[in-house]
């Protein structure tokens, strides 16, 4: 028996050259399908980011709106600032120089921003963080009360936030933070530098989950 033909490739040379070109052209169809199937899944993916990153910076300008509008009164009397969310008071409102004693007209300030504080956050089920900055100079003088900045920010805060929830704000709604000389906003080069430096900020956050908070192991049985 005479034995087939085979061509230099090893290809049977009966095969029509139009079955190869079908496969070929099969084989390139699938891997363009895949292409095509892949570029589609990273674009709806980059839509869907770019859409969640929209809704996130609408709800944020909500956010910093509502707050505006709550402090309005404020804001228009120059006593407060708002950026970014965070109310900013200067210290020289609050304290004399080194010290964490509320003065009379910070007390004032403080009442009158209690009620819409507390208001903004029952609406939105937020808490309030209460930090205290210094400037970058040591304290020095006859004032041994404080060791350094750190605890001078942290009694400043802490006053500020224990007369918040004196004028109504829930305690439950409000936490202090120190910083002492960390995250300056200004050269503390110069004295006006140093002034802005020296501030209480309240920012309202978005409270704990519950979920997050580890419950208490269960205590074990006799």
């Amino acid at each position: 028996m005479i034995a087939d033909e085979v061509d230099d490739g090893g290809m049977d040379a009966s095969t029509p050259v139009w079955a190869v070109f079908g496969d070929l052209m099969a084989g390139l169809l699938g891997a363009f399908v895949l292409i095509l199937l892949f570029a589609l899944a990273s674009q709806l993916e980059l839509v869907t980011r770019l859409q969640d990153e929209i809704r996130q910076h609408q709800l944020e300008n909500q956010r910093r709106a509502e707050l505006e509008r709550a402090l309005a009164v404020p804001l228009a009397a120059g006593r407060v600032t708002i950026d970014h969310g965070r109310i900013a008071i200067n210290g020289a409102v609050l304290f004399a120089f080194n010290s964490a004693e509320l003065q009379p007209d910070g007390r004032a300030l403080l009442k009158t921003l209690a009620g819409p504080i507390a208001t903004y956050l029952k609406s939105r089920d937020e808490i309030l963080m209460v930090s205290g900055f210094t400037d970058d100079r040591q304290v020095r003088g006859g004032n041994h009360q404080f060791a350094d900045n750190w605890e001078l920010s942290a009694q400043r805060s802490l006053t500020v936030t224990r007369a918040l929830v004196e004028e109504g704000v829930p305690s439950a709604d409000i936490f202090a933070a120190a910083f002492g000389s960390q995250q300056p906003v200004a050269d503390n080069a110069d004295a006006d530098g140093r002034s802005r430096n020296r501030r209480v900020e309240m920012a309202p956050t978005p409270r704990p989950s519950r979920a997050n908070v580890a419950a208490p192991a269960s205590a074990p049985h006799a």
